[in-house]
């Protein structure tokens, strides 16, 4: 398949788009596909589909205001065959009410932070720059980091940083943290980031990158929802699949992963008790895994865009419709 450079503002190029477009094809083969792209980020993915199926009616869905911005001028060629809605991925089953489509024929999900968040300082994401503690996605939700490093108990912190950054040393930077903000509040990147410095093992701090990383990706967990939103999206991005529709995951950690893994086994496990000499088709799987356990980006890739590096992909398809 020929894949153009989708190049997105600043030299990004959408994460294993050939693998992406290679997934979704067979799914939007029909007549009239319609396709969720459930985290449109600027519309790297999506502008390569609209191009590469030109029947294809896209719903663009991203809780971002500036993501909508963009992607509404960068998808103009194709606006006739496009809808993009700002909403929480879990919402996606009144999206697709609202536009009237019941049924689609595909749904991708591209998880985790975007790059104009990650670029932009203001928005807090990052510990390379100094910027005031934010991590919204929506910029009008009241929950920012600052507002969870300087209120959230000790105990609370710690769940946090080992269940969304599975940080070894949890309690260690929540204690610190609890500490420092009693002298005065922690409202920068750059003083969290040196606070969990402080904290990290100085032998545990010679390896495995800035010691700060945990601790932002957990902190952008938990403001933003993201592990719950997914929990309710992706059985609904299944739910509305029709027969031969396809759901294509791209998850950045571990933990986007594992939640995907579990959904999409699940879906496709037959759940037939044991024993019996003949599968009830009441429990016969309606979905089929399309890739065999997560693949990689491969090495020509990470090395044109690093931040591939982490991506884990995943597939499913319908093959029956419910009893």
């Amino acid at each position: 398949m020929h894949v153009e450079n989708h190049a997105e503002p600043g030299g990004h190029v959408p994460v294993m788009l050939r693998r992406v477009l290679e997934l979704l094809a067979p799914a939007l083969a029909g007549p009239s596909p319609v396709l969720v792209d459930a985290n449109l980020g600027l519309g790297g993915h999506a502008e390569a589909l609209l191009a590469a199926h030109p029947d294809l009616h896209l719903i663009g869905i991203d809780r971002d205001p500036t993501a909508i911005e963009r992607s509404t001028a960068r998808l103009a060629p194709y606006s006739g065959r496009v809808t993009l809605v700002r909403a929480v991925s879990d919402e996606l089953p009144e999206v697709l009410s609202r536009a009237g489509f019941p049924r689609v024929n595909g749904v991708l999900f591209d998880l985790g932070v975007s790059s104009p968040q990650l670029d932009e300082a203001e928005r807090g994401f990052a510990y390379s720059y100094d910027a005031p503690l934010d991590m919204r996605m929506d910029p009008q939700q009241e929950l920012t980091a600052d507002v969870v490093v300087n209120t959230y108990s000790e105990g609370e912190l710690t769940r946090i940083l080992r269940d969304y950054g599975e940080e070894r040393f949890a309690s260690r930077v929540a204690r610190f943290l609890a500490r420092e903000r009693a002298e005065s509040a922690i409202t920068s990147t750059k003083r969290l980031a040196e606070i969990v410095r402080e904290a990290i093992p100085a032998a545990t701090r010679r390896t495995g990158g800035n010691p700060a990383k945990r601790t932002f990706q957990a902190l952008r967990i938990e403001v933003n929802g993201e592990l719950t939103a997914l929990e309710r999206a992706l059985p609904a991005a299944l739910d509305a699949l029709a027969v031969g529709g396809r759901v294509v995951v791209l998850s950045y950690h571990s933990l986007e992963d594992r939640l995907s893994k579990q959904v999409l086994t699940a879906r496709t496990r037959d759940t037939s008790p044991p024993g019996l000499p003949v599968p009830l088709p009441a429990h016969q799987p309606r979905f089929r895994l399309v890739t065999r356990g997560a693949e990689l980006p491969d090495e020509e890739e990470v090395a044109r865009n690093p931040r591939a590096a982490s991506a884990r992909l995943r597939a499913a398809e319908r093959i029956r419709e419910p009893e």
